[in-house]
């Protein structure tokens, strides 16, 4: 009997042993899965401003059946590229998030306010700062482009930056989809970008090599654009007609 009940106390201490283990493996658990959670609602944190930046652009280009020009993509791609390259120089959220959101408030029915109230005043004010102001009435498309081109100087470092990697996206192809527009799009694009110094050096300098390749290309044949007409046509943008921004 003794022996037996010897037996049952060292069965139950070693139930009670593993049963103890078994906690401390659940409870231990258990802490790693908290840790591990709060470790992704975290990033998720981080990640969610550009995220929703993203989803709130994809939704409002398709909601406005706006497609790329040339190519018949979602418009989308454009945003998406623009991020890209400002992702190279910055990973700054909010001028992501901005990248993102920099034709909503021009191209759609978003607003200022709306973007203010889902992403705050910072991308708001950066995303203003991309935004036409809106043409005059009876404005030519030359003196719209310089109403536009000292929006743009005024902007901030960071503004400047994103409108140098959306000038950088639409400029790299323009030769090759429209020769005929390239001609005028290009000069116009080498006199703003004169203007934009405070933004990113490295896109200024991006910006500045496709600008001069597609110039160049358009000098030569099948093309053969001489060299007077690029500089007749900068000749509306000198400083004796686009006063400094104030």
């Amino acid at each position: 009997m003794a022996l037996r009940n010897v037996a049952k106390i060292n069965s139950y201490a070693i139930f009670l042993s593993s049963l103890q283990e078994r906690r401390r493996q659940f409870y231990y658990s258990v802490a790693l899965t908290q840790r591990d959670s709060f470790c992704l609602a975290g990033k998720r944190t981080m990640q969610s401003l550009e995220e929703r930046a993203r989803r709130y652009a994809t939704k409002a280009h398709a909601a406005a059946g706006q497609r790329r020009k040339y190519t018949d993509e979602p418009y989308i791609v454009h945003p998406e590229a623009v991020v890209e390259l400002v992702r190279s120089v910055s990973d700054d959220e909010e001028m992501l998030a901005a990248a993102w959101l920099h034709d909503t408030v021009e191209d759609t029915p978003g607003t200022l306010g709306d973007i203010e109230a889902r992403f705050g005043q910072r991308v708001a004010s950066l995303v203003a700062m991309l935004t036409n102001s809106g043409d005059l009435p009876g404005q030519n498309r030359t003196a719209r482009k310089i109403a536009h081109f000292r929006h743009t100087a005024s902007a901030s470092a960071d503004a400047q930056t994103i409108k140098l990697a959306d000038i950088i996206d639409n400029t790299r192809s323009i030769t090759h989809f429209d020769p005929h527009f390239a001609r005028i799009y290009l000069v116009e694009k080498r006199v703003q970008i004169a203007l934009l110094t405070a933004g990113s050096r490295a896109l200024w300098q991006l910006a500045h090599q496709v600008i001069e390749k597609g110039i160049e290309q358009l000098s030569q044949p099948p093309y053969n654009v001489p060299a007077a007409w690029f500089e007749k046509q900068e000749a509306k943008y000198k400083p004796t007609s686009f006063p400094a921004a104030g």
